[in-house]
């Protein structure tokens, strides 16, 4: 079976499902600066999925400025 693409930016809701937390989880490790910070997009605060998944698997030690680790 053929997955879609990863998308390149996400909202709160679904970062916070890619990381299999309740969203208010997911913004506390973000507050905490456990995870980077949504980037602004006209109105809008977007996770970048790239990102997220180099925080995941360990590749992001190096720059990811504002993740505490």
């Amino acid at each position: 079976m053929k997955r879609a693409p990863l998308p390149i930016f996400v909202s709160e809701r679904q970062a916070a499902q890619l990381f299999d937390l309740k969203p208010l989880q997911f913004r506390a490790l973000v507050d905490g600066g456990q995870l980077p910070k949504p980037k602004t997009i006209g109105d809008f605060e977007r996770w970048d999925t790239g990102e997220l998944c180099r925080v995941a698997s360990g590749e992001a030690i190096e720059g990811v400025g504002d993740v505490q680790w």
